[in-house]
């Protein structure tokens, strides 16, 4: 799958985050958060874990997170992925 235009999910409140996707040659992940420091590494593992079972091949992913839990943000990739790509045949079960 790959991203063929700008996209956005979610907000920029507190316990939320604002991805935004644009189409980009290669996968590319920026994290900008809050709490960077503490949990990083879980945001950018859910992030790529969610883009893995999506089969993001092309795209840049900008991540603005303002506290959000793991579930918050697979759903707001997803949302944001699914609203920039051009894959009409997606295998729906796998984001269960």
């Amino acid at each position: 799958m790959k991203i063929v235009q700008e996209a956005t999910a979610g907000t920029l409140e507190s316990s939320d985050l604002l991805v935004k996707v644009q189409p980009n040659q290669g996968v590319e992940v920026i994290v900008n958060s809050d709490v960077n420091k503490q949990f990083g590494d879980q945001i950018r593992k859910v992030v790529n874990d969610t883009l893995k079972i999506l089969n993001v091949t092309d795209g840049l992913i900008i991540i603005d997170d303002k506290g959000a839990l793991d579930c918050a943000i697979k759903a707001r990739v997803e949302c944001a992925v699914l609203r920039g790509a051009d894959d009409q045949q997606l295998d729906w079960s796998k984001l269960l």
